[in-house]
């Protein structure tokens, strides 16, 4: 059995709307419905974590109860940070096993979810390959990186909970921030290994506007009939 994190703590002030983007919605239904479609029939998880920002509990609950009566699940307060609103999360799990995902990505299969947890690995991740062409810079060119050596990092990520809270804790003590677990659990846990699943292409992040827009092709030609 395995521990859920679900991340909807972020304000996600670039999609440019009125409230955070995990309520906004695509194809008639806020994201974070989205991913709680895919969860409720994982049987594995059987501890659902939601971190968020404590003034739209209210609006979660509401949700949860119209669309899962019945659904057991945390309401964690998000952090500063998406590292912190994890670190918030990990101090309640309870299983072996933690799965992370963030509300912000509402297309991944139940399928996929499916395939990360029942992976015999036990720190697992999805990565994209890179289709264009990566330069190390910012006003001037410094480097030249191998994009056949990269990988796009995507969420779900699973690891052994207490490793990851290990290694949170030498980041912390160290004040390294990261952008996402993998990166971090690499960097403190090196002798670990973490599989890394091919990605999937309609497994893309909501950011900016024209993500939602985006999003309703996503759902229509990608999601609608092949949900599982």
């Amino acid at each position: 059995m395995v521990s859920f994190i679900l991340l909807a703590a972020g304000k996600g002030s670039r999609v440019e709307q009125k409230m955070p983007k995990q309520y906004v919605s695509i194809a008639g239904k806020p994201l974070l419905l989205h991913v709680l479609d895919k969860l409720t029939k994982i049987q594995e998880i059987d501890q659902l974590i939601i971190c968020c920002e404590l003034e739209y509990s209210g609006l979660i609950d509401t949700m949860i109860a119209n669309h899962y009566p019945g659904l057991a699940y945390e309401l964690i307060e998000g952090g500063a940070t998406r590292q912190q609103s994890v670190w918030h999360g990990l101090q309640v799990c309870k299983n072996e096993t933690v799965v992370i995902h963030e509300a912000a990505r509402p297309f991944v299969r139940t399928k996929d979810f499916l395939r990360l947890i029942q992976d015999e690995m036990p720190n697992v991740i999805y990565g994209a390959d890179i289709p264009f062409t990566v330069l190390k810079g910012k006003e001037f060119v410094e480097d030249v990186l191998k994009r056949d050596e990269l990988v796009n990092v995507q969420l779900p990520q699973k690891f052994v909970t207490s490793r990851l809270k290990e290694a949170y804790k030498k980041a912390l003590a160290n004040k390294q921030e990261f952008t996402e677990d993998a990166g971090l659990f690499y960097t403190y846990c090196e002798a670990e290994k973490i599989k890394v699943l091919k990605g999937l292409q309609y497994n893309i992040k909501v950011t900016y506007p024209i993500d939602f827009l985006v999003g309703e092709v996503i759902y229509r030609e990608y999601i609608v009939g092949r949900e599982e």
